[in-house]
């Protein structure tokens, strides 16, 4: 995304009022930034990586260079994290399990699909949104549908005490708003996964929080739970943006809790498709979401966390009893009050810019622009 106007465009109607961190594309390579009081400061020679800056606690802008105000600024804004390991966690909402399940049980073939879910949600859909995950509710839940024959993976860390939680893209492999978003070639069904995404440091603590599109190939992981890596990882299928808001007194992770997440999919075929996830409907507290995402491991670099969904499109695209997939051309835009939105094209991943700057050409672009006095 380029220019001022569709930056600014892209921030919440407050974005005055709020603190935001991202990366920007300069002639010399990506610089982290912060958006203070509408204007943008290069944070470069005081941190050269979002992940070093987070590090410091100091979001006050001190020692950044101005590049002007947000409005007339321009820069490309790209992926605001670099460094971060990217996480998510999947079937935090009750509808998202349900949809998993079908998944399984039409083994990736969306034909299948209507008669499993009419019949699914009938039978364990309100118990399901019922029960905190991990009590004793849930584990008498889970005795039932065992004895029913209606238990499944998905179940598991929809209601268990574990939640689903995964490593979604490789670091440096996150696009931002603007760019394409890809899907495979070979994918017949497919979505969008509109969420809310977590910006946490090394020692655990979330420092703020953006949009993001944890795109899905619902085939692929319908046919094998195995296969969530073909399903979650492919060039661009994982987008970040268009900055993240950081916590202060305008924003805190109460706002996260209650916000309301909207996405629109305009295609080229004039097919439109509207919805929206409440994240007071999820089952886990994001917090801890974090905690079991850190559980005994660590992140020196910090990491992003995808906190997960509520929408699972359903509607009808091409026949009836189809539901919805992805074409080429479609127009993805996830909006949220407090963060602003994303908007990204959908291409095949195979067609999608390449990722090419990996860690090592990173760190040289780094050092060759004389960043590296200290830690990357």
């Amino acid at each position: 995304m380029r220019g001022g106007t569709a930056i600014q465009n892209s921030l919440p109607s407050d974005w005055q009022a709020g603190r935001f961190l991202g990366r920007v594309q300069t002639a010399q390579g990506p610089s982290p930034v912060l958006v203070i009081g509408g204007e943008l400061f290069d944070m470069s020679r005081v941190a050269p990586t979002v992940s070093a800056l987070v590090e410091t606690g100091d979001f006050s802008g001190a020692g950044g260079v101005s590049l002007g105000a947000l409005d007339h600024a321009d820069v490309t804004v790209i992926s605001p994290v670099d460094l971060q390991c990217v996480k998510a966690c999947g079937v935090t909402f009750a509808v998202s399990a349900v949809e998993r399940v079908i998944e399984e049980r039409a083994r990736g073939d969306w034909a299948a699909a209507g008669a499993i879910r009419d019949s699914l949600e009938a039978r364990v859909g309100g118990s399901i949104r019922s029960v905190v995950p991990g009590s004793a509710e849930a584990a008498e839940l889970k005795a039932a549908l065992v004895e029913a024959g209606l238990w499944s993976q998905y179940l598991e860390v929809a209601i268990g005490p574990d939640a689903e939680v995964f490593t979604k893209a490789p670091v440096l492999s996150t696009v931002g708003a603007g760019a394409e978003i890809g899907i495979r070639s070979d994918s017949s069904w497919n979505n969008p996964e509109p969420e809310i995404a977590l910006l946490v440091d090394s020692k655990g603590q979330a420092v703020g929080a953006c949009l993001g599109n944890d795109v899905n190939l619902r085939d692929f992981e319908g046919r094998s739970a195995l296969l969530l890596g073909k399903a979650k990882d492919n060039n661009a299928s994982c987008s970040l943006g268009p900055f993240v808001r950081l916590f202060d007194d305008s924003f805190t992770i109460d706002d996260v809790r209650k916000a309301e997440v909207r996405l629109t999919i305009e295609g080229e075929d004039n097919y439109r498709l509207e919805g929206a996830s409440n994240m007071a409907e999820i089952s886990r507290d994001p917090l801890d979401l974090v905690k079991q995402t850190l559980s005994e491991h660590q992140y020196p670099d910090g990491f992003v966390l995808f906190l997960g969904t509520l929408f699972a499109p359903v509607q009808d695209r091409d026949e009836p009893g189809r539901g919805f997939t992805h074409k080429v051309g479609d127009t993805v835009r996830i909006e949220s009050a407090r963060l602003g939105e994303l908007v990204n094209r959908v291409v095949y991943s195979r067609d999608a810019a390449p990722w090419e700057t990996g860690i090592g050409a990173f760190i040289a672009n780094l050092a060759a622009r004389g960043l590296l006095g200290g830690a990357a």
